[in-house]
């Protein structure tokens, strides 16, 4: 590795910029409010207090990741710059849980049983975080790879002559058949009915109610739901690849990387002849084989309440794993099919007429000077498509984030240009995946939303703050209260807030809930603590991250001087080529790290060139590199 070149700051600043003291502020008022919610909700030993069980009746399956969410973005929050102690908190709850959901046959091996990768998708991603704050952690390595083991070729899901997860629910045990571990029941039938059954089509779909005298009805259904949608391929799967990559981040074998490029490669495949990507394939691998040749119809796919939802957040992850450990985008065509083909189908429609899943856009629209908005179809089931809500520019813009390319750019200016609510605005909501912002803060990338920084900070203090308000006066003492706590109770409560600071200081969208990997544009190490993150006393901002050039203000607040070493990219994948320093001349550089030295109270602004995707990407520090 080439020497690490270094630059240091010589402007001084009596008075930092106010997004560098409210970037501070925010470290530090989340570095009280997590040890808030671990006080209140966990026990000693760092398990959730929870007096009822998991792994019973007709839903039994599910739970799982219930329990690791509350803790999701706490690694996150470390690598950004947070405490050590929360990351220690954070492997400690993550052990802690998993012995818990173990002692209730939840896992084997410490891995779920068998459920969907929608829902197994979230529960990893406290792992996965985990995984990348303490590369050296040779245990975590050890269950990676074990973990990744149950998928490749030998194990027990994957089907290497067909290409197929060989059904919707798989995990250390294997094929999981069906919905649940009793009776072929469908166990969610009155919590889908307001969306929709899925398959409405088939004979045992016709009007029932199992409430109400029509039990052997709904038997009935859920024997055929168990026999088209139990078995087989589904779309959401693909999230199961991230298990896979992040084994071959830590390790880097070439076993994983080549069962990614496989899989992925499968449902590429699957794409010929289409107009959109399908969401099933049965155990031979053909599209349609158990929904009478339907395109639609599988495990959380096209037909189901989630629809582009689901499918748009699994084919994205599934194209930026693939793309990620083999240097081909061309598997990112995955992720446009379903937005482009939605987007073709979208119309101009009234706030009145939005669909389901709607809730995250109603203060958008509420304030919307117009009378409609553009919004696409989730579905599509023997009708055509159906259900419209705005379209997710989580997805957009994080594919574009990856790629830099014009088509991946242009879409999300076209989706500006239909919208007619305000994509300056920072609304102040926090749903669980911790998203939401992309529009403001692709204006301020833009160049038209100066004012984003503070604002997008102060809206994130805010919720940190009530996050903690919401704790304090909880009204359910977790010791003493219901045996039967609802298992989202937590995660409503983590008062934990990430998508501001990796926006802000990583020029990065928030990571993709449903089971994605941190994709960052560039990320920071302490120099002289040798870990990662952001030193005390540093802020920085991350104001163009265009394909040409990239750039970075820091500042040290403090009065003791710092040093941060820049990466360039999560895994160090991309290469530096220029570095310039204020006002002067880019001078040429080599390698994946430039080390600003930063005396007490100065700041200092980067221009960096790079070269995305140059160099194998691997999960190690800058002290380790080869």
């Amino acid at each position: 590795m080439p020497p690490v070149p270094t630059v240091t700051a010589t402007r001084t600043t009596s008075a930092p910029p106010t997004w560098a003291i409210l970037e501070r502020e925010l470290f530090a008022v989340q570095d009280k409010a997590w040890r808030t919610f671990a006080g209140r909700y966990t026990d000693g030993a760092g398990r959730l207090i929870f007096r009822d069980t998991l792994g019973v009746g007709l839903d039994g399956r599910d739970g799982v990741d219930d329990f690791y969410e509350p803790f999701f973005n706490w690694p996150t929050l470390y690598l950004l710059g947070g405490s050590a102690d929360i990351l220690a908190a954070a492997h400690r709850h993550w052990q802690a849980v998993t012995d818990q959901l173990a002692e209730m046959s939840m896992l084997h091996e410490r891995l779920e049983r068998g459920y969907d990768w929608f829902h197994q998708g979230e529960g990893m991603l406290l792992f996965y975080g985990l995984c990348l704050a303490r590369p050296d952690d040779a245990d975590l390595r050890t269950l990676a790879t074990r973990f990744a083991d149950f998928y490749l070729p030998g194990g027990p899901n994957y089907d290497p002559e067909h290409r197929v997860i060989r059904a919707p629910h798989n995990g250390s045990e294997g094929p999981r058949w069906g919905f649940s571990d009793e009776e072929a029941y469908f166990p969610w039938s009155l919590a889908l009915r307001p969306y929709g059954l899925p398959l409405d089509w088939i004979d045992e779909a016709a009007p029932f109610d199992e409430l109400a005298g029509s039990p052997e009805r709904a038997r009935a259904y859920g024997r055929a739901m168990w026999d088209r949608m139990g078995r087989g391929d589904t779309l959401v799967n693909l999230a199961s690849t991230s298990l896979v990559t992040n084994a071959y981040l830590l390790s880097g074998d070439r076993r994983y990387a080549d069962w990614v490029a496989e899989y992925a490669g499968a449902w590429r495949d699957r794409l010929s002849g289409h107009e959109v990507i399908p969401d099933n394939a049965g155990l031979t691998g053909v599209v349609g084989e158990y929904l009478d040749g339907r395109w639609y119809g599988g495990h959380y796919g096209w037909a189901w309440p989630h629809g582009v939802h689901s499918v748009g957040m699994a084919a994205l992850v599934g194209a930026l794993n693939a793309a990620t450990v083999t240097g081909d985008h061309g598997y990112l065509e995955i992720a446009r099919n379903p937005l482009d083909t939605v987007m073709r189908h979208g119309e101009q429609r009234t706030a009145d007429q939005m669909g389901t899943l709607g809730r995250r856009w109603r203060p958008h629209l509420a304030a919307m000077p117009a009378d409609t908005t553009f919004m696409v179809p989730q579905r599509h089931d023997d009708s055509g498509w159906f259900d419209f809500t705005v379209l997710p520019n989580q997805l957009t813009v994080s594919l574009w984030h990856f790629s830099r390319d014009s088509a991946d750019h242009d879409r999300v200016e076209r989706l500006r240009e239909l919208s007619n609510w305000d994509w300056t605005t920072v609304h102040t909501q926090r749903l669980k995946d911790e998203a939401g912002h992309e529009e403001p803060w692709w204006e301020f990338l833009a160049g038209r939303n100066p004012g984003f920084p503070e604002r997008m900070l102060r809206s994130a203090l805010e919720t940190c703050d009530a996050k903690v308000t919401a704790i304090e006066a909880d009204p359910v003492d977790p010791a003493t209260g219901p045996s039967a706590l609802d298992i989202h109770h937590w995660q409503d409560r983590n008062p934990i807030v990430t998508e501001a600071l990796l926006q802000l200081t990583t020029g990065s969208p928030q990571i993709l809930y449903n089971g994605g990997l941190a994709q960052l544009h560039v990320r920071y190490h302490d120099a002289d603590l040798r870990r990662p993150g952001l030193p005390d006393d540093v802020a920085a901002l991350v104001s163009d991250i265009s394909p040409d050039h990239t750039v970075v203000d820091l500042v040290n607040v403090g009065g003791t001087p710092r040093s941060v070493v820049v990466q360039a990219g999560t895994y160090a994948e991309h290469e530096l080529r220029t570095v310039g320093v204020d006002d002067d001349a880019p001078q040429p550089v080599e390698g994946r790290y430039v080390t600003v030295r930063l005396p007490a109270q100065t700041q200092v602004r980067l221009t960096l060139t790079l070269t995305l995707r140059a160099v194998p990407p691997m999960v190690q520090t800058p002290w380790e590199d080869r």
